[in-house]
């Protein structure tokens, strides 16, 4: 196969709006033991300390948890309103509690707000022995899962974080399992933001502070424990612009919440998020050898957004990688190659290229025809 690619005019993005790049000072030293910030959208990581550090993950673990049991839901194996037995192992787990009882039928969906608000362990190993049976064999779900999401460096012993040998994550794996959430499982993330749950006439607040502080925070999630630290990831909006901020190994409640928020003001005030083109945009025309029609539209199969400094527009330039040749039939929707955008030289986002629309195989005279041009043609490239 071929590859080509074409670098056209139309391909600089904000033509005229370019303006000097503005300076951006270095990022704020926190005080934790490793810390990640990341655009939710692209991907793009912001900011980075000991990223690929292991460490105990804590409660952050039981955003895995959750997200494992959206996975569920999603595939029509569990139902929000399936109602579950609590187990004795459930009951008895100690640390953060939703204080559900020996014997309860509690409906999945009230499980999932006591993982995700409370922190309740009793609520994380209901729901993994209702997923897979056992607490054991969903941490071997959960490390299936972890893979599968491009988590190269953890590795789960058990569904609530309790301290455990061999229990590990980094701040960089948290980012991508953050984003999983935000992205894949939209209709759960707002439990995410809700400030109380109450469960058996006990209501407890969310142990996430920037809920009250900073009303750009809908999420996500907190840990504690004495080796793992003070632990938050924080997911804020503004402006069109979702960051997502891991802080692990701070020294207190207080800590976490505060170096969190620096870390979120510090991406919103310095960067900002472009959408360069959107799903289905046509970029431009292709010859199509034998068809019907002579030539398809090239389009880009999904937003394409980009996270730069503010300022630094001008540094943006798109390629379009065209594989090879194109023959009828083409199908709208075949991918036919990429779009790759650079920062600077630097690739900030990779995305496919399909046909805008079908084109049927010609006839029998119009594809000899072709078959003849594309021959001569061959002698002059």
């Amino acid at each position: 196969m071929i590859t080509r690619i074409i670098a056209c005019s139309f391909l600089l993005l904000c033509a005229g709006l370019a303006q000097a790049q503005s300076l951006i000072p270095a990022p704020p030293q926190l005080a934790a033991k490793s810390y990640l910030l990341l655009d939710a959208n692209t991907g793009q990581v912001l900011v980075e300390h000991e990223a690929d550090t292991q460490v105990p993950p804590a409660s952050l673990t039981k955003m895995m948890t959750a997200y494992i049991v959206s996975e569920e839901i999603l595939k029509g194996s569990v139902k929000e309103s399936d109602m579950v037995r609590i187990s004795e192992k459930a009951w008895r787990k100690g640390g953060s509690k939703m204080f559900v009882k020996v014997g309860d039928q509690v409906p999945v969906i009230d499980l999932m707000r006591g993982v995700i608000i409370q922190s309740g362990n009793d609520a994380s190993i209901a729901l993994a022995e209702h997923v897979s049976g056992s607490e054991e064999v969903f941490a071997e779900v959960m490390n299936q899962q972890a893979e599968l999401l491009g988590m190269e460096d953890t590795h789960f012993v058990n569904a609530t974080g309790w301290p455990a040998e061999g229990h590990m994550t980094t701040a960089r794996d948290l980012g991508v399992l953050a984003r999983a959430l935000i992205m894949d499982h939209p209709e759960h993330y707002d439990i995410y933001s809700e400030k109380y749950f109450s469960y058996s006439g006990i209501n407890q607040p969310n142990r996430n502070r920037l809920l009250w502080r900073d009303s750009s925070v809908d999420g996500i999630k907190t840990g504690h424990t004495e080796e793992a630290g003070y632990c938050l990831v924080a997911s804020a909006m503004k402006r069109g612009m979702r960051l997502v901020a891991i802080v692990v190994g701070t020294d207190s409640d207080e800590k976490r919440a505060s170096e969190t928020q620096k870390l979120l003001a510090y991406g919103f005030r310095y960067y900002q998020t472009h959408k360069v083109y959107g799903q289905g945009e046509e970029l431009q025309t292709e010859r199509v050898w034998g068809g019907q029609e002579p030539s398809v539209g090239i389009a880009v199969a999904k937003d394409v957004f980009v996270t730069i400094p503010r300022g630094g527009e001008e540094g943006i330039k798109a390629d379009l990688i065209v594989d090879g040749e194109l023959e009828a039939p083409v199908q709208k929707g075949q991918p036919v190659g990429k779009v790759v955008v650079t920062l600077d030289g630097e690739t900030v986002a990779d995305v496919k290229a399909v046909a805008a629309e079908d084109v049927e195989r010609a006839g029998f005279f119009k594809r000899m025809w072709d078959s003849i041009k594309r021959f001569v043609m061959g002698f002059f490239s």
